[in-house]
């Protein structure tokens, strides 16, 4: 199996892409129209998407400008080189960003927050290494182990 894409439903589809292209860095990769049920499609990602990378789909319902973003949703992480120079980035670009770049809380990684024009959030991971294994992520890891050697001791 293989992760290719998650759809993030927007109110604005022109909007959406001029964020994710613009502001966020990413490649309009394909879109597609269909009229008789009412909705188009705009697919995005980095170095031309699939198979290396995973994509983004935006669907724009017809006539439907917003939507209710719930209590499940979470985030978008991206890799970042420079967390600190990508919010200026972003910033300079006119994006939103909603938490500055530092470590995050109980953890080393450097992460920052980003919102969409839809109030998507995208999380920034600086990059430690070229493998996401180092990333954000290996703090969680390393909590797992510490709780599963508590346990086990038990």
């Amino acid at each position: 199996m293989r992760f290719l894409h998650t759809m993030l439903r927007v109110g604005n589809l022109q909007r959406s892409i001029d964020f994710y292209t613009n502001v966020i860095g990413m490649q309009l990769l394909r879109t597609s129209e269909n009229p008789e049920y009412k909705y188009s499609l705009a697919f995005l990602g980095f170095e031309g998407g699939n198979p290396g990378q995973a994509e983004i789909e935006l669907t724009y319902n017809w006539g439907t400008e917003s939507y209710d973003m719930g209590t499940a949703y979470g985030h978008i992480a991206l890799g970042v080189p420079d967390a600190y120079a990508a919010c200026e980035k972003i910033k300079a670009a006119g994006g939103n960003v909603t938490r500055e770049a530092g470590p995050v809380k109980g953890g080393s990684t450097v992460i920052a927050f980003v919102t969409d024009p839809d109030g998507y959030k995208i999380e920034l991971i600086q990059k430690k290494s070229n493998d996401y294994s180092e990333e954000r992520h290996s703090d969680a890891k390393k909590n797992r182990s510490a709780t599963q050697r508590v346990a086990g001791e038990q």
